[in-house]
């Protein structure tokens, strides 16, 4: 009879050893209801040629490093799904449009924009970004449920410091994305929304050139790597 009972109490231990060693986080109390439910994680980013990722391969542009980074820090059982809104060339008024006609749905986890690039470049008047910018803020907030905390802005890259930005005028280019970059920081301060500034990322563009991609224009993945590095943070406490 005692040596049956050791058999008992031996196998029981095991169960709760072997428990422990699958369980997500053995500090906390086992779920024996549920203990492994997949998530489900829906990210949408808004843009331009810097979210579309021209000039790189599409596992490179920074939303795809983004979402990749996510799946590194949850388990295989969970998901992350990506709808990108964005396209070379668009300004405020372009992702506007954009945005309407796909009418995506609003139960995204997260949210990330970046634009205005194509408002200094096209000459547009600034005060058509001033609008504009909050309007896309307003959208990007739908569409994660009227949720302000889950909005990432992300500002906008500095082209004077490529090639292509150099045979420009490269001052006039630095000075006028700064009132871009400076007007969407403050907006975003006033209103308490996350602002992830990487714009210093690409003004080392000249000094090295691997943050260039080969069109001598736009980001290169290293480049977009850097900006996951300070976008991440925010996004895990996002989805946390």
């Amino acid at each position: 009879m005692k040596q049956l009972l050791k058999i008992i109490v031996f196998t029981v231990s095991f169960g709760v050893v072997f428990y422990g060693c699958i369980s997500n986080n053995s500090d906390e109390t086992p779920n024996t209801e549920n203990p492994a439910t997949p998530k489900n994680f829906k990210l949408i980013a808004l843009g331009d040629s810097y979210t579309i990722g021209q000039s790189v391969c599409e596992n490179c542009r920074f939303p795809a490093q983004l979402k990749d980074s996510l799946q590194t820090r949850y388990t295989t059982l969970d998901t992350f799904n990506l709808e990108i809104i964005a396209q070379t060339g668009w300004t405020t008024t372009n992702l506007k449009n954009a945005i309407s006609s796909a009418n995506p749905p609003n139960d995204f986890d997260l949210v990330t924009l970046l634009i205005g690039v194509n408002n200094q470049y096209q000459n547009k008047p600034f005060e058509l970004y001033e609008t504009e910018f909050i309007e896309l803020v307003d959208t990007a907030i739908s569409l994660v449920g009227g949720n302000v905390s889950k909005l990432i802005v992300v500002s906008i890259p500095d082209y004077a410091y490529t090639p292509f930005g150099q045979a420009s005028n490269a001052l006039n280019i630095s000075t006028q994305l700064e009132l871009y970059n400076t007007y969407a920081q403050t907006y975003c301060a006033d209103n308490n929304l996350k602002y992830v500034y990487i714009t210093d990322i690409t003004q080392q563009g000249l000094d090295n050139p691997a943050l260039v991609a080969t069109d001598n224009l736009h980001p290169s993945t290293l480049a977009y790597t850097k900006f996951v590095e300070r976008i991440l943070p925010l996004a895990l406490d996002i989805l946390e």
